[in-house]
């Protein structure tokens, strides 16, 4: 079975299948679609934005801070061409009560989460036709 599945609903709308949780795409109205669903360039985005919290989350458990208040936020702007996000700017919200001794290390552990990783070091991408073959009738 495919770790992600992603299948056509309706209009711009596709419904996503992620270790059996749902989630659905859309478009917004001026683009086109309904808006009862972030894009997948905003769900792009947003997987940065809470791997960065998580990252930064553990790091706080890790040594006894608190987490109360730990907040990730994000903003991105399109690139002309190719079709693409060119930029993301990412504020991490440090929770009251973390020592400044312990800024610099939580910055460098929440730079390093997995999605940002896969950003500074992308993966090669295949994608792959399957078509239907109809049996002659």
């Amino acid at each position: 079975m495919p770790d992600i599945i992603v299948k056509y609903a309706t209009g711009d709308q596709y419904d996503l299948s992620v270790r059996g949780h749902r989630l659905r795409v859309d478009q917004p109205v001026e683009d086109g679609g309904d808006d009862t669903a972030p894009t997948p360039t905003e769900l792009f985005v947003s997987s940065l934005a809470a791997c960065v919290a998580f990252y930064a989350g553990r790091y706080l458990s890790r040594h006894g801070l608190p987490k109360e208040g730990l907040r990730a936020e994000a903003d991105y702007r399109f690139a002309r061409r190719p079709a693409r996000v060119g930029e993301i700017l990412l504020r991490l919200h440090v929770p009251e009560g973390v020592p400044d001794e312990h800024l610099a290390p939580l910055l460098a552990v929440a730079s390093h989460c997995t999605v940002h990783n896969t950003l500074q070091l992308p993966p090669s991408v295949e994608i792959e036709l399957v078509t239907a073959r109809r049996a002659a009738a």
